[in-house]
């Protein structure tokens, strides 16, 4: 059974980019850093060899990379985009800080589909701990990392 804490939310289309990058870095990746190094090796003296300290920085760097696709992709749960009268992943929540008439939407998502350019925000991210299980017409209070405070009210759950 998956902890809470480590399960993953994940669009179809995000685990398929994932199971793609996966796959390239597995095949095409680490073939060409075998033969970078190789080819450095044939250079001779490892203690003074950039091209081979460079090949092995690139290797652990891909094999970091593997291994957290892996995990991403074995604590996943596939989600849609829905509405719901609760804020969870998938929704879209409009929210409206105390003391302002200014609407903020954000878009409950999988921290692997941050993107704060189109207001997309992890259901683990302050504001996302917040409105998770909120409804319509509920007002949070959001501690920010800096330690204040702000409350905002949900106008609508989408």
């Amino acid at each position: 059974m998956v902890n809470q804490d480590q399960k993953e939310y994940l669009s179809k289309e995000r685990q398929a980019e994932l199971v793609s990058e996966l796959e390239l870095l597995k095949t095409v990746r680490r073939k060409e850093i075998a033969e970078d190094l190789e080819y450095a090796r044939s250079l001779g003296d490892l203690a003074e060899n950039a091209e081979f300290n460079k090949a092995r920085e690139d290797q652990a760097i891909v094999e970091d990379r593997i291994s957290q696709i892996q995990s991403v992709l074995a604590n996943a749960e596939i989600v849609k985009v829905h509405h719901s009268s609760t804020a969870e992943v998938g929704t879209t929540v409009c929210l409206v800080k105390k003391g302002s008439t200014k609407e903020i939407v954000y878009m409950l998502v999988g921290s692997e589909e941050i993107d704060f350019t189109q207001n997309k925000i992890s259901l683990k991210s302050p504001i996302g701990v917040a409105i998770s299980g909120k409804t319509k017409g509920d007002s949070i209070k959001v501690k920010l990392p800096n330690g204040t405070e702000e409350f905002y009210t949900i106008k609508n759950i989408q």
